[in-house]
């Protein structure tokens, strides 16, 4: 079988009066991330490493911050629907690697936890997942604050047999 790897990444900046959920996770901090979703930003940029893996396109074209169906959606589903389509076009998740750049808050304490709900939005054990977690030293919108970054690795696998045909739904 052959692997291919797709490389996901996603950022937002702090918001007042969301909940921070990252992988998954309710985080306990003062202040969420805005967007349309969520606003789960190690959730977009694994969907966007998957997807980019099977040549699947990326999540705005997928589920565009326009579309009110997507407002305030749970990102893990979303990831989950993405999955699936991975899986129709043919492929068989392998692993991802996720790294968060936070000055804040402290997410070691929640790293297993976001693990094991990524592994399960992609049918994986959670050995099949990585995330780990790095400041900016001070440096940048990051290092003062301002938000979170996430950038992320999948690896997919091509299943055996034959491989559906046809683009990508926007459902």
């Amino acid at each position: 079988m052959r692997t291919r790897v797709g490389i996901g990444y996603d950022s937002h900046p702090f918001a007042a009066g969301r909940k921070l959920i990252l992988g998954g996770v309710e985080i306990p901090h003062p202040k969420g991330l805005a967007g349309h979703s969520d606003a789960d930003a190690v959730a977009h940029a694994v969907t966007d490493a998957i997807l980019g893996a099977a040549g699947l396109g990326d999540i705005g074209r997928m589920f565009p911050n326009d579309d009110p169906r997507w407002k305030n959606a749970d990102s893990m589903v979303l990831l989950n629907k993405a999955f699936l389509m991975v899986v129709e076009a043919g492929f068989q998740f392998v692993h991802a690697d996720v790294t968060i750049v936070a000055e804040q808050p402290k997410l070691s304490p929640h790293m297993d936890a976001m693990e094991a709900r990524l592994a399960e939005a992609l049918l994986a054990g959670p050995a099949h997942v990585s995330v780990k977690a790095k400041t900016n030293e001070g440096m940048g919108w990051i290092g003062k604050g301002e938000g979170i970054a996430v950038m992320a690795v999948a690896t997919l696998a091509e299943s055996p047999g034959p491989r559906l045909s046809g683009g990508v739904s926007s459902t």
